[in-house]
């Protein structure tokens, strides 16, 4: 048995019935699924037939006109159709109902859904949280941009994604095409943690950096110095915290090659030095540690930004 959808959707003057596949009743006006949608606009233009001339079901002497959408996404899109000031736009928060929507966007010719699932593809929440999902929806639905974006985010994650629903949404070589872009990124930001061009270019000399080298310069400074030459810098060795975060970040960047995992690992290593009692790098390593990892991160991002995504 048939049931009517909420407010707004149960209008006692609409002039048309909308019914999903699961039975939900949406009395809704032509005008504005006309306005929204081309589609709509030719249906409802169409020359109708006369009285007892059409099998058309007819309810409370209005049109019924059955959808193949279920009712979450019928409701959804026609959010869209309808001005704002009588239903709010869905937020779509939930990557579930975002292919259903796009589907019957595309169907209807509603443009504005299209760009508006778009959005929440780019959503840094979700981005941050499940990229791996919005990169199934996007490249299923052949939207190439946020395809490029979802696949940049995943590499703030491990290499060998867990299992995740939408897995099923694209296929064993698009999968694979992820895996070797994940891979490539890998390869592209380890020269940074070998080389440490990048940092001399930007403090120009050991003055501008002196928290570097520990003892060296700071006679109260407990820590102590490497004498492991890969971290020499202008020859100087430096500090032992620094070198085993230059160490375990190139670890680190081999499964997850983002700017994230740069900052992330600095934090630790604040953490570290702070917990290590000594006063005079202690006071300063957040400081220090932020500026160098934002510089680092963004080289890391760069490197990456060079890879292409190749299907």
């Amino acid at each position: 048995m048939a049931t009517c959808a909420s407010s707004p959707f149960d209008h006692a003057k609409a002039d048309v019935i909308l019914r999903s596949a699961d039975g939900v009743e949406f009395r809704v006006f032509k005008l504005f699924l006309s306005l929204a949608s081309p589609f709509f606009e030719t249906l409802f233009s169409l020359p109708q037939a006369p009285d007892g001339a059409t099998d058309q079901e007819m309810k409370d002497d209005l049109a019924v006109i059955a959808m193949s959408e279920d009712s979450k996404t019928l409701n959804s899109f026609l959010r869209f159709c309808y001005p704002s000031t009588l239903a709010d736009d869905p937020s779509f928060e939930n990557l579930t109902d975002v292919l259903s929507v796009l589907a019957a966007a595309r169907k209807y010719s509603l443009d504005l859904i299209e760009k508006k699932v778009c959005q929440a593809l780019a959503n840094p929440k979700v981005l941050g949280t499940e990229p791996i999902r919005c990169f199934a929806i996007a490249r299923n639905a052949r939207l190439t941009h946020e395809t490029i974006t979802a696949a940049r985010h995943t590499l703030s994650q491990p290499l060998i994604p867990a299992q995740f629903s939408e897995i099923g949404l694209i296929t064993a070589s698009e999968l694979l095409a992820l895996l070797t872009y994940h891979k490539n990124c890998s390869v592209a930001v380890q020269p940074l943690t070998k080389d440490f061009k990048w940092l001399t270019d930007h403090y120009v000399n050991y003055n501008s950096c002196t928290w570097l080298f520990g003892p060296y310069y700071n006679g109260s400074c407990r820590c102590r110095q490497v004498t492991d030459n890969k971290f020499l810098l202008w020859g100087i060795q430096t500090v032992t915290w620094w070198a085993a975060y230059m160490q375990e970040l190139s670890e680190l960047l081999k499964d997850r090659p983002s700017g994230e995992t740069v900052r992330i690992a600095a934090d630790n290593t604040v953490q570290t030095v702070r917990s290590t009692g000594c006063a005079a790098c202690s006071s300063f390593v957040k400081e220090n540690m932020t500026e160098l990892s934002n510089l680092l991160a963004l080289k890391v991002d760069e490197a990456v930004a060079a890879i292409e995504l190749v299907f």
